[in-house]
């Protein structure tokens, strides 16, 4: 029995039961690859309907705001994924006619996605052989295969897609890169693989070699990066507060916080006011969180002001709920409110 008979016999038994698959409308699952990426399938599952219902159609998704979608995708993090979708959904409107493509080559060129979204695509929606190349899949072939090859290499990357494109000949494409994302999440997962019971050990080479701990191969090792963060909250005798929204390129670009102090290293109160300029604010508590992302540490505080002055730009705080903020963030303004 050839790898993708062997594979699809799997999938058929354990395959999952995800709204996703019930379509082969590209919007649609374009819209689940996008919320995947970077995110837990039972928390992405959530998300993927409260998105639909709020955008069923890629015209509706162009006519939004920016604000109303970061809004929405609020708590999924890498927010950039939203924008691209922004920015996705006015090209399909401008060059398709509002009817969002299937095939590879026009997937390709668009806003936020890659080889990866591009095939998945493409071969759910019209077939089209184009096999997907992603973590899971990595992780499977690199440790069926014992690939002595670095995974976050682009030069990998095609070897793994050349061996794709030969394991999946003789296959529905659709139906085997689902599979082979479905069995490199749930059996062959990073840590807590089930290689007693996968249907490939006897063929695995680094199960039989007792090495599959050391696959897949990485050269490259995630340094990670420590940023002090320190949010200027000021409140008003009658509540109301001011935030700014962050322009620059970096986390959180579009989404909304408190006026912000960075500096290299955790300081004092006394030092946020020196960096302001002024003393009249008087100091009503500090809080301090940490928050975790791929390539950095953030040490958040927030000092927390009485202001002297209401100026023209803040707003009242009950209406911070409209705005999109960072997860760290808003769970500060949850406590506030």
């Amino acid at each position: 029995m050839n790898f993708s008979t062997k594979l699809l016999e799997w999938y058929n038994l354990n395959k999952r039961d995800l709204p996703w698959r019930l379509t082969k409308d590209p919007y649609k699952i374009w819209v689940s690859e996008i919320i995947l990426q970077q995110t837990r399938i039972e928390f992405g599952e959530k998300y993927y309907y409260k998105f639909l219902k709020k955008y069923p159609t890629i015209s509706s998704l162009a006519n939004t705001s920016e604000d109303e979608l970061l809004k929405i995708w609020e708590g999924l993090g890498y927010y950039s994924r939203a924008l691209n979708m922004f920015k996705t959904a006015t090209i399909v409107i401008e060059k398709f006619n509002g009817v969002f493509p299937s095939r590879y080559n026009e997937l390709i060129d668009l806003p936020g996605i890659g080889d990866y979204t591009a095939s998945a695509i493409s071969s759910i929606c019209i077939g089209e052989v184009q096999p997907v190349v992603d973590g899971n899949v990595l992780r499977f072939l690199s440790r069926l295969y014992k690939i002595d090859l670095p995974i976050d290499s682009a030069k990998t990357k095609t070897y793994f897609k050349n061996l794709g494109l030969e394991l999946i000949k003789d296959a529905k494409p659709g139906d085997f890169n689902q599979a082979m994302m479905d069995f490199g999440s749930t059996v062959c997962k990073p840590k807590k693989m089930d290689c007693i019971k996968c249907t490939f050990s006897s063929n695995c080479e680094a199960y039989n070699s007792n090495s599959v701990m050391l696959y897949p191969l990485k050269k490259k090792k995630i340094k990670i990066k420590d940023r002090f963060l320190n949010y200027v909250v000021e409140i008003s005798d009658d509540n109301k507060t001011r935030i700014r929204k962050r322009t620059n390129s970096g986390i959180w670009k579009n989404l909304y916080e408190f006026p912000l102090i960075e500096t290299k290293q955790e300081c004092s109160v006394d030092q946020i006011i020196n960096n302001l300029g002024i003393n009249f604010l008087e100091l009503k508590s500090i809080k301090k969180t940490k928050h975790k992302l791929s390539h950095q540490l953030l040490h958040i505080t927030f000092f927390i002001f009485r202001s002297g002055e209401v100026l023209d730009d803040f707003i009242s705080i009950n209406s911070l709920s409209n705005y999109p903020f960072p997860k760290p963030i808003n769970n500060f303004i949850s406590e506030l409110v």
